[in-house]
């Protein structure tokens, strides 16, 4: 286990850089780690073993701007992620003030970025299950609890398998479209985290609004209709979105419980989300509560 502190692992990587990093501070901390750097840089250090994810990431952001499309920014060109001691580290040119994005902004950044032509060849095909095997593993949940959370994997993965997708090419997807994902400032609305950005279905990236509608209760009906008038569809109108939405509960689920084991305070929360899973606490919406 690599005991090193963030701190440490950020003056390492800066020193390799040839950036400074004194007076660095902490934007935010979980499984990617941001620091904002002297000079409107910022930092991200991401988990061990990801240095291919950052790449990509990287080159994706590149092509947007090759294509215009306002994201987040990497710095240098060609950029290419550093490797300190197995994490990878990439810097970025730092946003002007933004906020996150409504969901008509949201709609209106998606719509745009899935009528972009086919990237470059090397992206893979959206895998909607990455790292759920590793998070269950890992819940503080007794081991029938697990059992119940690995057998609806299951389910769904065969569900997905025999999923009757558009007859259409996959689209650039997002991958994780939410509006903390989009950043708004006075000029552009600016797409960041394209660490599960993949060729797929483009009703994925849709699901996370309907969910915050029809599961979490968050989205107002008229906000939602805005939203689904921005883009020009409405994906609980898809006979497959069932499918896609049970998948995106079982990743919030699974995350509350991640989170669970680092903040005693979201326990309750990752074990209702867990009982509506399984059907004890009726039909949705269910109420769940978003998680710091």
């Amino acid at each position: 286990m690599d005991c090193r502190t963030p701190a440490a692992l950020l003056a390492e990587a800066c020193a390799a850089a040839g950036r400074p990093s004194t007076g660095a501070r902490l934007i935010r901390a979980g499984e990617n780690t941001l620091w904002r750097l002297p000079g409107g840089v910022v930092a991200r250090i991401g988990r061990p073993g990801q240095l291919a994810v950052a790449a990509k990431e990287l080159a994706v952001a590149d092509w947007l701007h090759r294509h215009r499309v306002p994201a987040v920014r990497p710095l240098g060109h060609p950029a290419a992620p550093l490797a300190v001691h197995g994490r990878p580290v990439t810097f970025w040119h730092e946003l002007p003030p933004h906020r996150p994005g409504t969901p008509v902004e949201l709609a209106t950044a998606l719509r745009r970025l899935h009528r972009l032509p086919p990237p470059p060849a090397g992206l893979g095909a959206l895998d909607p299950f990455v790292r759920l095997p590793e998070r269950i593993a890992a819940a503080a949940l007794d081991e029938p609890g697990r059992r119940r959370l690995r057998s609806h994997l299951a389910e769904l993965r065969t569900a997905w398998s025999e999923l009757a997708l558009p007859a259409r090419p996959p689209h650039l997807v997002h991958g994780d479209a939410w509006s903390g994902n989009l950043a708004v400032t006075a000029t552009a609305s600016h797409l960041l985290d394209f660490e599960r950005t993949a060729l797929g279905p483009a009703e994925w990236d849709l699901t996370t609004t309907a969910v915050g509608r029809h599961t979490f209760g968050t989205v107002p009906p008229g906000t939602y209709d805005a939203f689904c008038a921005a883009y020009g569809a409405d994906v609980t109108e898809w006979p497959g979105y069932p499918v896609l939405r049970d998948i995106r509960e079982l990743r919030l689920t699974c995350y509350a419980w991640q989170q669970a084991g680092a903040d005693p305070r979201h326990r309750a929360e990752a074990r209702h989300r867990l009982a509506c899973l399984f059907g004890e606490h009726g039909p949705r919406p269910w109420g769940w509560t978003a998680l710091d």
